[in-house]
């Protein structure tokens, strides 16, 4: 499972090798994606002249390192003091805090209406199962052919068919 860490490196050092100092970790393998990152560091950093990589790049502008940085230039030129630089930082930091709450309760009513479809299907194909479990299980009684009350007034006449068979039996003898 990938993890990496954010460090500061002379540019000519191998992506392996030797660093100045680690200044946090980014590990995408959870959801939303872990970013631990000593900002004052970075900030320090990027105000010194460090470049960034396209990659460390994205982690530091997601984080607000960049926005910092870019605060403290105007601080630092006079164009803005320093508690203003800290209230528009404060306040960029509760949108995204914002924006990141919508974003997960979103992600859960998407997959709680997932489940319940889920449900919902599952549950219609169990019952056309079991229907067609009852069906195929369902003893069919035969079918007599006469009503019951015709039966009857057939057995007294087989019975005396049966009384003159046996006369004429016996007649013979």
């Amino acid at each position: 499972m990938a993890m990496y860490d954010i460090v500061v490196a002379e540019s000519v050092a191998p992506r392996d090798g030797r660093f100045i100092e680690k200044i946090g970790s980014y590990n995408p393998n959870t959801d939303p994606s872990t970013v631990v990152l000593k900002s004052d560091r970075a900030v320090h950093w990027l105000m010194v002249g460090a470049q960034p990589t396209d990659t460390a790049r994205s982690v530091l502008s997601h984080e607000g390192i960049l926005y910092k940085k870019h605060l403290q230039v105007g601080v630092n030129k006079g164009a803005i003091t320093q508690e203003q630089a800290d209230e528009k930082f404060s306040t960029w930091k509760d949108e995204k805090e914002n924006r990141k709450a919508g974003v997960a309760d979103a992600k859960t009513q998407t997959k709680e209406q997932a489940r319940a479809a889920r449900l919902e299907a599952e549950r219609k194909v169990n019952e056309t199962r079991a229907e067609a479990i009852a069906k195929k299980n369902k003893v069919e009684e035969p079918v007599a052919e006469a009503p019951v009350a015709d039966a009857a007034e057939e057995a007294p006449a087989a019975e005396t068919d049966a009384a003159a068979s046996t006369e004429e039996i016996t007649s013979a003898e």
